[in-house]
Order: structure tokens, then sequence, then C-alpha cells
């Protein structure tokens, strides 16, 4: 069993397009795998690419077109109704019943997980779902105050080991089939973002390459193994909190594993020497780390700067992809329609797109 968590401390450097690809392109090449996606982030935006097919839902519009938008998505959207099953059939469907029982794990926990192939016939078979829910945000609090529950004396790391009892739960239902964790965090360093990590054993840190992203990075390595890099009063700070109690209590935290430079702007085939001056800031930064601290990254015997995949910027395939629910796989050159409007997908930086992601999902 392996399990990729797919974080950064800052937004909208494509984490969760990059879990879509990740989980999609992997069971379609790996038929015989369970592949488990997660969805810890309240927003849910994975389970949207996965579960929603834009075309189902266009094709329903234009039938009931005495009916509002908004009146078809209530009927045709699957999170709407995995959402209004009892229980819920959500990860805050499962995080609900271990507040429920907080040290008891749960044993069945089939109600929580869907086939996203049930609702979108463009997702492989052997994708299955723990669907995202806006409620993760409304249980976050109360899923902090359990943890600090002064009985039992593990209660903070029983309470942190939530989601990694649910992979387990999952790997058990997969009986001998092989199975591959996917799990989706949110930027912020939540209760739930924690969960996330704390039940990954790799970690992949998708950034996009400029200075915020740098210190973004630098705050992962903060806030999960307690080490400044450019700033001693990081460091100072973030091993009182979690990185310094998940090595009192033995709570495992995720390796760095794979760095993914995302959205490059490239220049006749290569990086432009802004976004390449950036990245070049954070591989020596890692690289620095990695002389002191190998014990953090997955690989521990190879430079961080060797795990960096370079994604390029073609943001009308990303916006196809995710909006329609299309695997890249199933991604074709040519016109596409969004919303009445016509996006062009041009066949050239397509197909480089398409190695590099493909490139990206072989490092797993």
């Amino acid at each position: 069993m392996t399990a990729y968590a797919f974080w950064n401390n800052k937004g909208g450097v494509g984490k969760s397009f990059l879990s879509f690809v990740a989980a999609t392109e992997y069971a379609r090449t790996y038929p015989k795998t369970d592949v488990y996606v997660i969805d810890l982030c309240p927003q849910a935006n994975i389970s949207e690419m996965l579960l929603l097919d834009s075309q189902l839902l266009i094709d329903t519009s234009n039938q009931m077109s005495l009916f509002s938008y908004d009146v078809v998505r209530e009927n045709f959207d699957p999170i709407h109704k995995l959402v209004g099953k009892t229980p819920r059939a959500t990860v805050a469907g499962y995080l609900e019943a271990r507040l429920n029982s907080p040290f008891k794990q749960i044993q069945d926990v089939s109600p929580y997980v869907c086939r996203p192939r049930d609702f979108n016939t463009k997702i492989p078979t052997n994708l299955l779902l723990v669907c995202g829910d806006y409620l993760l945000e409304i249980l976050s609090e109360a899923i902090r105050q359990t943890s600090q529950l002064a009985i039992p004396v593990d209660s903070w790391k029983q309470v942190l080991s939530w989601i990694k009892d649910l992979t387990s739960a999952l790997r058990k239902r997969s009986g001998n089939r092989d199975a591959l964790f996917i799990i989706d965090c949110n930027p912020s360093f939540a209760i739930y973002t924690q969960l996330a990590l704390a039940a990954a054993e790799n970690l992949v840190v998708p950034f996009t390459p400029d200075d915020s992203s740098r210190r973004a990075v630098e705050n992962v390595v903060a806030l999960l193994y307690g080490y400044g890099v450019s700033d001693s009063k990081i460091e100072t700070y973030a091993r009182i909190n979690f990185a310094n109690r998940a090595k009192e209590e033995g709570l495992d935290v995720p390796k760095l594993h794979t760095f993914v430079s995302n959205r490059v702007t490239l220049y006749r085939g290569t990086a432009s020497k802004a976004f390449e001056a950036v990245n070049e800031a954070i591989k020596i930064t890692l690289d620095e780390l990695h002389k002191e601290h190998r014990q953090i990254y997955a690989t521990p015997k190879a430079a961080p700067s060797e795990r960096f995949i370079e994604i390029p910027d073609y943001h009308s395939a990303c916006v196809v992809m995710t909006v329609k629910g299309i695997p890249l796989d199933n991604l074709q050159a040519g016109p596409n329609w969004i919303h009445d409007k016509q996006v062009q997908i041009n066949p050239e930086p397509l197909e480089k797109y398409r190695v590099a992601l493909t490139e990206f999902v072989s490092y797993l």
C-alpha cells in the first residue's frame, strides 16, 4: 500500500489538478490496482472533476429549459446526491462517524466510498473516491477538540490517525488487489490537512515558479519537520507545534517525494529566465536542506533536485480537462465547448503537455 499526499502551503499551484491526473492515469495504466482518491479539501475540487460529467449536465439542462441551472444541478450533481445520503457518502460522513466513537476504528467503510465511473463514464472503473464535502470545515473544530482530550493519553495521535485508519480499511476492502492512495489536501495546515498528511507515506509538492511558492515550500518543511530554512525564528516556533509533537508521540509524517514545477512559461521550448531563476532557487534550498536532513526525503541518496518535474503551462487543456472531467488519455486536439465558448486544443502543445504529465505519473 502506497499513499501520496498532494500538498503545498500555497493555494492555486495545481494540487487538485495534478491529483486528478495522477489518479486517472495511474488507474488507466494499472487496471489491476485499486486507486483510491481521498478528497480532504472542503472545496471538493477533485471530486467535482471526477464525478461531474458536464456534458450530461448540459444535455439535461437543454431538455429542462423551463428550470434554472441551479435546479438542474441540485437534481443531477453527484456530490449533492452523495452528501444527501445517510450516512453522508463523503469523507465528512466518515469523520462524523469517528467523532461519534473517536477511539474505535470503523471496519466497514463502504458507505463512504463511491465509484466515479457510475457518474462519469470517462473515468477508469478501478478508480474509487471518498468524496470531498464542505462540512469538513465545520467539523474541523470538533475534531481538533477531540484530539485534545486528556483521556486517553494518546488521544492526539489516535485522532490524527483517523484517515490512516481509513486507508487501512480500504486496503482490506481491496483484498488481494494492489491499492494506491491519492490524497488531495487543502493549502491550510488545518486539522483535516494534518489528518491527510499523517495518512500518507509520500508527499508530492506542486508549486508555481514564483517567490511566494519558494516561501510556501519552506513552510512545508517547517510545519511538517520543524526545520527552518531561511529564518531561524520559523524553526523555533515550528518545533513547538505539529512537527515536534509528531516526533514525541511517534506519529509518522510523509517523506518528501516529488516536486512539481507547474505551469512553467516556455519561451522557444525552454522555461523563461524568470521562471528558471526561481525554480533554481527552490532546488538549491532543498538540496542544501538535504545535506543535513536526508531522513525527510523519500529517496535519501538522491539530491532533491533530481526529483523535480516541469509541467509546461497549457491553460486551455487544463481547463477542458477539469471542467469536463476528461482524463489526460481521453483529451483530444481540436475544438472543445465550455459554457457556449469554444476552446481550441492544438496538437503540438497538447503532446508536450501529455509527455510532461505522463513523466510525472511515472514517478509514483
